[in-house]
């Protein structure tokens, strides 16, 4: 089966083009080439921003009302087709089916509320008057487009990290150019075509195809580009940190996210919920869990139902309603979550459950015993493992939590509100979950880490802050 989306054309300025050089798009479950597209060039990107800047005064000059009516009928024309969307994320990526079907409801979730956020940009009135000799003056301040905006998405939610991107874009009146990851660009491409049915301006959005290497440093450098949003690795994101220049920048860069388990806790529901944080996706989540610590005295009981749990999971063709866990992307990433294991093996780790590769495929993986000296457990795994750790009490427990370069999200599993209260005080982390894993988020709430997981937030309401930027104005009245 052949995907075909508009006709292997990217979106550049509102028009569909097509390009001699290609770029093939494949299924990693079986190396079938599904699709092509575009390979643009450099040219390409410096062409899009010079009509890019035409988008953004296009785009600003939109009444609300219109920007709240594009998005929602884009939205509504993933709803219509939501089985389409799902199929598409499902055969260029990682996900199954079922949890394809998921993204797609999450985006239009992500779409609805831009639409309903584009109409609370506020801004305040501002008492002059506090002011000695200011007593003549009133005024206030507003939020104004910040103009193009540089996006750059991951492959592991093609659609909705794309959504969560452009939503807000729209949604605040700025022009935005997408560049998706190389290796699942469809989904990326079905969102601006579900944008121009529904009627954006030509030039307000693109989604430009190509390598990284060749057009992401035009995008990234170009002085008329106010801010780059990027998802995605923490190397690459420090490089665009060094490239930029003078501009805005949004990253979200991942983690290794910590789950604490106390004695306390609802082990049944603490065990599903770890399992389910971990291995979503094939493990590739940024939120996804990596390492548990668990109270010793239900380290036992809580291990044995994880690994029950695990041993469950079932993992095999992506299409299929039965399937819970795909393939990675590629075999070279099933590769390097294969020797990250066998690394932490050779140095003492004890393997509890998986530690098989086929192809792209590696199977739901428990390891426990990890040296801290393992790169496991300093760096994102970004796959489908899992870390387990005994510990003595909470403190210990945050202590070691805290004991990485990363603070995305974590989880901690208590009926203790007071014990709650001290891991949400002493834990380094953009946001925790009580009863439920690190792999929990709503597309309306702020999200971002601190350290080295990111710069700034998304989440609608907190990405359109970022997007805009404050205007202040001042009358000095007179008697006359």
């Amino acid at each position: 089966m052949t995907i075909q989306v508009v006709d292997r054309k990217m979106y550049l300025a509102g028009k569909w083009v097509k390009r001699d050089r290609l770029i093939e798009v494949i299924d990693p479950q079986d190396n079938r080439v599904i699709d092509t597209v575009p390979a643009a060039t450099s040219k390409d990107m410096l062409q899009c921003i010079e009509e890019a800047k035409e988008g953004a005064e296009i785009s600003a000059a939109l009444p609300v009302h219109q920007r709240m009516g594009i998005i929602n009928k884009a939205a509504d024309y993933i709803e219509e087709h939501n089985e389409r969307f799902a199929r598409t994320i499902s055969r260029e990526g990682s996900k199954t089916i079922r949890e394809a079907r998921k993204e797609v409801m999450r985006c239009i979730q992500t779409l609805r509320i831009s639409a309903e956020e584009a109409r609370r940009i506020h801004g305040e009135t501002i008492p002059f008057d506090q002011a000695p000799g200011s007593e003549d003056r009133v005024g206030y301040y507003y939020r104004f487009p910040i103009g193009i905006i540089g996006a750059i998405t991951p492959f592991n939610d093609p659609l909705n990290l794309v959504a969560h991107k452009v939503g807000p874009a729209i949604a605040s009146g700025n022009a935005i150019i997408v560049k998706p990851a190389t290796v699942t660009p469809l989904s990326a491409l079905l969102l601006a075509e579900a944008f121009e049915e529904a009627g954006l301006p030509p030039k307000v959005l693109s989604v430009i195809t190509g390598y990284g290497s060749e057009i992401g440093d035009t995008l990234i450098t170009h002085p008329a580009v106010r801010m780059i949003s990027f998802t995605g690795g923490l190397e690459a994101g420090e490089e665009i940190v060094r490239k930029a220049g003078l501009k805005k920048i949004g990253m979200e860069l991942g983690s290794n996210s910590p789950v604490i388990v106390l004695e306390d806790a609802d082990l049944e529901e603490a065990a599903a919920s770890t399992v389910s944080g971990a291995f979503w996706a094939a493990g590739q989540n940024c939120i996804g869990v990596q390492r548990v610590y668990v109270q010793e005295s239900v380290m036992d009981a809580f291990q044995k139902r994880f690994i029950e749990l695990t041993r469950q999971y079932r993992m095999g063709d992506k299409q299929s309603e039965q399937t819970d866990m795909g393939p990675l992307i590629t075999e070279k990433e099933a590769i390097r979550v294969e020797k990250l294991v066998n690394e932490a093996i050779d140095k003492g780790a004890v393997l509890l459950a998986g530690g098989r590769r086929e192809g792209a495929f590696y199977a739901p993986t428990v390891l426990t015993n990890v040296p801290e000296t393992c790169q496991i457990a300093k760096e994102e795994i970004f796959g489908p493992v899992v870390l387990f750790y005994k510990v003595k009490d909470l403190e210990t427990a945050i202590q070691l939590s805290n004991a990485v370069d990363y603070g995305l999200q974590a989880g901690i599993f208590t009926s203790s509100i007071n014990k709650s209260h001290t891991a949400i005080r002493k834990m380094n982390v953009g946001g925790i979950m009580i009863n439920d894993s690190s792999d929990y988020r709503i597309d309306a709430m702020p999200f971002g880490g601190v350290k080295q997981s990111g710069l700034g937030r998304e989440g609608i309401t907190f990405a359109i802050q970022e997007m805009t930027e404050p205007k202040v104005v001042c009358f000095k009245l007179s008697d006359a």
